[in-house]
C-alpha cells in the first residue's frame, strides 16, 4: 500500500494525554491541543518524506523503513529510532518509552 498524499486532521484521541506524557508543559498542550494540520507523505518504495504543516510550523521528517533513523519527538527532542512497516498498512516506532503507530486505512490516515 503506497502512503502517498495529503491527510487532513479531522481529530484527535487522548491527544492532551500523549503531549502530558511526553513531557509537554500546559501552556503548550494547550497551544497545541485545537491545531488542524496537514500532513503531506512522498513514499518513494521503502523511503518517506512526511511533512507536517500545523498553522504554518512546518516540520519534515524522513526515513527509511527498516533503517535507523533520527526523528523528532513532540518536545522537540531528536531521537533515533527504527520505523517498521507492519501489515502493509501501518508505519511502527518506538521511542522513550513512546509507540507510535501510523495506520492507512483507504483514504484515512491513524496516528
Amino acid at each position: 500500500m503506497n502512503f502517498s498524499g495529503k491527510y487532513q486532521l479531522q481529530s484527535q484521541e487522548n491527544f492532551e494525554a500523549f503531549l502530558k506524557a511526553a513531557g509537554l508543559p500546559d501552556d503548550v498542550i494547550q497551544q497545541r491541543k485545537d491545531r488542524r494540520g496537514m500532513s503531506e507523505i512522498v513514499q518513494n518504495g521503502n523511503h518517506f518524506k512526511i511533512t507536517f504543516n500545523n498553522d504554518n510550523q512546518i516540520q519534515v521528517m524522513e526515513f527509511t523503513v527498516g533503517e535507523e533513523c533520527e526523528l523528532s519527538t513532540p518536545t522537540g527532542e531528536k531521537v533515533k529510532t527504527v520505523v517498521n512497516l507492519e501489515g502493509g498498512n501501518k508505519l511502527v516506532t518506538s521511542f522513550k518509552g513512546m509507540k507510535s503507530v501510523t495506520e492507512l486505512n483507504g483514504d484515512t490516515l491513524t496516528n
